[in-house]
Parts: structure tokens; C-alpha cells; sequence
């Protein structure tokens, strides 16, 4: 048996090899990365990427579905370290309280020109309905209802407020929340027989492709934003996270997604619907080795180790 000061002594090495361990990255990547995500298929596509690499990368990633809302909460809480599907500026309102305080960063700008407003079939469109406040005009025809996606989404809230306040004539009209694909589902049985309907439209999204749709003009400031609806998609991190880990944060960083790629993943996903969204991401990059590469300019493995042999490793792997 081991007297006191001995056991003091191992004690006082077992917590040095620990501290060593864990500053030289080893440790550190047992711990769990969380990217929070939200039902939305650009946005799933995105995280389950980011989760794809750091996995490759000997991290232990996790894409953590939660509501929008919930997904801000969670990393000013600690219980995500990041979030890929900040649009902007429709988001506004949830994001500023944690940016102001401090807890949420806005690390880098994703995607650049988004489309995140109201649409209609365009049938409907070169019937006359092509404004904000065209909509009031065919309220009989729309049979007053507006369809949004998830119950609690920015997009969501946004309509209401327009109901609520009666914006563009919009006050005897009812928001019918739905996910995304139920949404989409019932867009699409409308356009089948010339039903009309306005509902909540995105960009890049395969919708754009499977439905004959436009995007309608008039959106303002205090809907979704003065530019028709033109949005930027952030990634937000929590606060402390880059000094945490630099190598992953620079990951986040590195994470950008052009408007094209992003339409062809959707696409894909939308013709085999055998394909996950990671596996129909994975597809993607392999075949565009250009864009993994950029993303893992200036990153290593969790050990510190070249990162592109060791993400092409987990794509062979993959196949």
C-alpha cells in the first residue's frame, strides 16, 4: 500500500498526464462536437458534411435536429458548439439577443444569395399574383391560407406577424404550419389540378425544380428583408469554441457552399431517393476533390496530422 505523500505524488502525475494529454489535442477529441441543424434539407446537407469531416478527422461530431429557436439557446447554453443555418435577415430577431450579450458569434457567411420569402405556382403569378399585397386580392381563391413549414421557424413567425398586424391586407388569413416535406407535398397536389396557393419557398432548394413556382416581390425590412427576400446564410458558433478548438473552428470556417453545389445535392437527393443527404453531400465533393481541399486549407487531424489524407481515407471507406 502506498503511504500518503506517495499517494499524493501519483495523484499530483496522473492529473499533469491528463492536462498533457488533453493540450496536445488527443484528449480533445473524445469530446463531442454538436452542430445544431434544423429540418430543412440545404441545412441537413450542410451539418451532416461538417459532421462527415470532423468524424474523418478523429473528432466525435454529432448533428443535433432542434428547432431554430432552440438551436441559438443551445449553443448560449453550451449545449452546441455551432449552427449552419442562420438566415439572414429573417433570423434577425431570434439571433440578436445572443450576439448582443455575447454567447453566439457570427463566424462566416455560408452562402450567399439565398432566396428565403413567399411563393406561388406560377400560374398563379401570370394570373396577377405577383406582389405582397396581391395576396389579399385573391384571398377567395387561396381560401385564406398561407403555408408555412415547422411550428416555431423564423419564416413562420414572420407570416404570422404579418397576419397579426394586418400587413398588406393579410389579417383574415390563417398560417398552416407543416414540415418541409408536407409542406412541399401539398404545394405540389395543389399544382396538380391549378389550386392556388402561396406558401413558404427557399432557395437552393430541389423545389425550384419540382414546382413551376415564383418568388413574390414586395418583402420589407420588417418581413423578409428589402431585397425581394435575398438572403445570406451564417454559421454561428458559441462563444469560447475557437479557443477551445482552433482546428475545428477553422474547419467552420473554412465551410462555404456555392448556391450551384448545393442546387446539385438537392437535385440528386431528389431523383434516388435511396440517398441520404450525407451520402448524397459525400457524392458530391468526392467528385469536386477542388472544394474538400479548399475546406481543409490551414486544418489538421484532432492529432495534428495532415487533414486531406485522412478525409480522403474516410471517403474510400464511404463508397
Amino acid at each position: 500500500m502506498l503511504d500518503p505523500f506517495r499517494r499524493i505524488l501519483a495523484a499530483v502525475v496522473l492529473v499533469a498526464a491528463v492536462f498533457t494529454f488533453t493540450a496536445t489535442g488527443a484528449f480533445a477529441a473524445k469530446d463531442k462536437i454538436k452542430i445544431a441543424s434544423v429540418g430543412w434539407t440545404g441545412v441537413t446537407i450542410k451539418t451532416e458534411l461538417a459532421v462527415s469531416i470532423l468524424d474523418s478527422l478523429g473528432y466525435n461530431a454529432e448533428n443535433l435536429m432542434v428547432s431554430v429557436p432552440i438551436a441559438f439557446k443551445a449553443m448560449a447554453t453550451g449545449d452546441a458548439e455551432a449552427f449552419m443555418g442562420n438566415w439572414m435577415p429573417s433570423q434577425a430577431s431570434m439571433v440578436k439577443p445572443y450576439i448582443e450579450e455575447g454567447s453566439v458569434l457570427n463566424w462566416v457567411a455560408n452562402m450567399h444569395g439565398a432566396k428565403y420569402t413567399l411563393a406561388v405556382p406560377t400560374y398563379c403569378a401570370e394570373a396577377g399574383l405577383t406582389h405582397f399585397k396581391d395576396i389579399a386580392k385573391f384571398g377567395d381563391k387561396l381560401e385564406w391560407t398561407i403555408f408555412g413549414i415547422e411550428a416555431g421557424n423564423d419564416g413562420n413567425q414572420i407570416i404570422q406577424d404579418m397576419i397579426d398586424k394586418d400587413m398588406f391586407g393579410l389579417g383574415k388569413f390563417k398560417l398552416v404550419p407543416s414540415s418541409e416535406a408536407g409542406m412541399l407535398a401539398q404545394v405540389q397536389s395543389y399544382t396538380k389540378d391549378e389550386k392556388w396557393a402561396v406558401f413558404l419557398g427557399w432557395a437552393p432548394h430541389s423545389m425550384n425544380e419540382r414546382i413551376d413556382m415564383t418568388y413574390l416581390k414586395g418583402s420589407t425590412a420588417e418581413t423578409f428583408g428589402g431585397n425581394d427576400g435575398t438572403a445570406t446564410v451564417w454559421t454561428n458558433i458559441r462563444a469560447g469554441f475557437q479557443e477551445e478548438n482552433p482546428n475545428a473552428a477553422k474547419l467552420l470556417k473554412n465551410l462555404t457552399f456555392p448556391i450551384s453545389m448545393m442546387n446539385q445535392i438537392m437535385t440528386t437527393l431528389n431523383e434516388n431517393g435511396s440517398l441520404s443527404p450525407r451520402e448524397a453531400g459525400l457524392q458530391w465533393v468526392e467528385n469536386n476533390p477542388e472544394t474538400y481541399k479548399r475546406w481543409l486549407e490551414g486544418v489538421t487531424t484532432a492529432d495534428g496530422e495532415p487533414a486531406v489524407p485522412a478525409f480522403e481515407a474516410y471517403l474510400e471507406k464511404a463508397e
